[in-house]
């Protein structure tokens, strides 16, 4: 493969944090559809804007309208839709930006590859809410569908979704409202965001 990797050239990374002043993460939210996930990665971004931070938020839904609108939901398509997402955090989160991932991730295994991309930037968020409350809520009436069998492979239906065992942060959106979770999302990821000293070059906001 004629391919020659050019990225020792670029400005690195400390150079984009430095003018941030803040450092990059990628904070992955995961959970079954309707638990919250897309509305409570949307608050947090909007305080962390005020604060004067830099974010951006990569919902799966609107990735699957455009980057990875040729894919599905069969296992081999997740895996390859998570492996996509990875690698544009990746990009995202070398230069500095705080980046919110909003994606079902339904499996270990998808989780596990996310973490093998992102490492130690990734901080794993379970946003637990049950079927039957997703169902209750509907927001985008994908359980109505999926009950009158319109959308194949639809998760906690027809694809089993595994809880995460060992995530960074837990958040239940059926005990606690949407400020909640994302006041805990914020206090919870704060220390990862925030430059340890200012001789580092680096200034907190």
């Amino acid at each position: 493969m004629n391919i020659y990797p050019e990225f020792h050239r670029f400005l690195q990374r400390e150079d984009k944090e430095s003018l941030l002043g803040q450092r990059g993460i990628v904070v992955w939210l995961c959970g079954l559809s309707g638990s919250g996930k897309s509305t409570i990665a949307n608050a947090a971004e909007r305080i962390l804007h005020q604060q004067g931070r830099f974010t951006t938020i990569l919902d799966g839904d609107n990735l699957r309208s455009g980057l990875n609108a040729n894919l599905g939901f069969t296992d081999e398509d997740r895996l390859e839709n998570i492996r996509r997402i990875s690698e544009i955090s990746k990009i995202f989160v070398s230069q500095g930006i705080i980046t919110f991932v909003s994606a079902i991730t339904p499996r270990g295994e998808l989780r596990a590859l996310a973490r093998e991309r992102l490492g130690n930037d990734l901080f794993e968020v379970y946003i637990k809410a049950s079927f039957e409350a997703c169902e209750q809520r509907d927001v985008k009436g994908l359980y109505a569908k999926a009950a009158r069998g319109e959308v194949p492979n639809f998760t906690g239906k027809d694809h089993s979704f595994e809880p995460p065992s060992q995530s960074d942060l837990f958040l239940d959106t059926e005990t606690s409202s949407v400020e909640e979770c994302a006041l805990s999302l914020i206090a919870a990821i704060e220390r990862r965001i925030t430059p340890a000293s200012p001789s580092t070059g680096l200034q907190a906001h």
